[in-house]
């Protein structure tokens, strides 16, 4: 497949491997040769702190055919007063408060870089937030350079996947920082959100965001596992405005799935409960002082 660079585009979840670490523990996941695609032409970067641009609407109909998918219902619009990231009591964000019903898609770590999923979000401009380990990522940055270039955030998921708990304060800080640092440069913009490992922390990740930044954490309320959803609820059920967690994984850790056959999946079980996708930062009010950058 070639791979685009678009310019002028500037910098939009699942209990799996990002799970408690008890019981799920993060796979090194599948990793397709970046040899295996071309080289893009280099790519302009956005302003720092500047936000991607979302992208106007979805895919038509025949683009959601090509991937086995029926057309997914419109999103509303952005809402005039998104929810002020200082005023949520709870250390964390798993859900924004709407009576609309949609929900919101974060693909987490970066192992696997399938050129498919790239066609396949360009065709049908599914928004999704993207929380990355550099580890995971740094052998091609350009592949989710691409993915950020059509309007999908990235967000920050530590350097190397470590449980934060197994860390001090400043072990975490350096997780945390650092990856500002690496996604500052790499991607024109350092991250606001944060997703911590298996979604383990504590108050040394809080204070360890603070000093790197980091406005919220977000965490989940479904996640998408093979072929289907997984649930926090004991309703079982998708409600507004929750937010799911996927991973870029690949046939290694998807029982020879892929990354576009478990995505297709995921937007069929959202389809089928009525809901469809809206872009988590168009939700977010940010603090408007400009992230730090790990520096």
């Amino acid at each position: 497949m070639m791979r685009w660079s678009t310019l002028g585009v500037l910098c939009v979840l699942v209990v799996s491997g990002c799970a408690a670490p008890a019981s799920s523990p993060a796979p090194a996941g599948h990793e397709s040769a970046p040899a295996s695609r071309p080289l893009p032409a280099p790519s302009g970067q956005p302003a720092a702190g500047a936000r991607p641009e979302a992208p106007v609407g979805f895919g038509n109909a025949a683009a959601f055919r090509k991937w086995g998918l029926e057309p997914m219902a419109p999103a509303p619009a952005a809402p005039r007063d998104p929810l002020k990231i200082s005023s949520v009591r709870d250390p964390w964000i798993k859900e924004i408060p709407t009576d609309e019903r949609i929900v919101f898609l974060t693909f987490d770590d970066g192992n696997e870089k399938d050129p498919r999923f790239i066609e396949m979000m360009r065709d049908l401009r599914i928004p999704f937030t993207m929380f990355l380990t550099d580890d995971a990522v740094k052998k091609d940055y350009g592949y989710f350079r691409e993915l950020r270039d059509l309007g999908n955030s990235v967000e920050n998921h530590t350097l190397t996947h470590t449980d934060l708990k197994s860390l001090d304060q400043a072990g975490q800080q350096r997780e945390m920082c650092g990856a500002q640092e690496k996604f500052a440069k790499e991607f024109g913009r350092a991250p606001r959100l944060f997703r911590p490992p298996f979604g383990s922390w504590n108050d040394d990740t809080l204070a360890a965001m603070k000093a790197c930044g980091l406005q919220a954490m977000v965490l989940w309320r479904a996640d998408m596992g093979i072929e289907d959803l997984e649930y926090q609820r004991a309703d079982r059920r998708l409600r507004p405005g929750q937010i799911i967690l996927a991973h870029f994984r690949g046939p290694k850790d998807l029982k020879g799935r892929s990354l576009t056959d478990m995505t297709a999946d995921l937007l069929r079980r959202i389809q089928e409960q009525g809901f469809t996708v809206a872009r988590l930062e168009d939700y977010l009010a940010f603090d408007s002082t400009p992230p730090a950058d790990g520096s």
